[in-house]
């Protein structure tokens, strides 16, 4: 049987062990995808997004995460970090009519210390992103965590 689909649109994944390489393999995965597919215009941001969201996953949780790469067409690609988690954070958990850097309904995230090491990371996915969003998964049955998906696209 054959399946046809458009030639803009195409889907990669990748699981990626608790480990702290994870965001340079992630990193890698998005420059090869995006380079193949003629999408080079959008490496910088994409990678970028795609760091920090896997680098948060690696951070606050225990357990694996994946990586989900898709072009929609007409140029747009979402990106999609699954973890075993399930709290979404802010801004990720507002409802879907809210989400989104050109709604004016976004109010920006608690500024983040000058000195800090970290805590920009979903404050520039909310700056730099079309649109993003969040997913619960709940806490799994039997006590294994389903997690959340978090997603953006550009």
């Amino acid at each position: 049987m054959v399946t046809v689909a458009p030639p803009d649109t195409w889907t990669y994944a990748l699981r990626l062990p608790h480990d702290p390489r994870a965001a340079r393999v992630a990193r890698m995965t998005v420059r090869a995808a995006l380079h193949g597919h003629g999408m080079a215009e959008t490496l910088d941001v994409v990678e970028l997004l795609t760091s920090e969201l896997v680098t948060n996953a690696y951070r606050h949780t225990r357990g694996p995460a994946s990586l989900r790469l898709t072009a929609l067409g007409d140029g747009r690609l979402r990106v999609g970090v699954w973890d075993s988690s399930p709290h979404v954070p802010a801004p990720f958990d507002e409802p879907p009519g809210g989400r989104g850097a050109k709604s004016a309904t976004i109010s920006p995230i608690t500024s983040t210390p000058v000195d800090s090491e970290g805590g920009r990371g979903l404050f520039l996915v909310q700056q730099c992103a079309t649109s993003w969003g969040g997913w619960s998964l709940g806490s799994g049955l039997l006590g294994r965590g389903a997690g959340k998906l978090l997603w953006f696209e550009v």
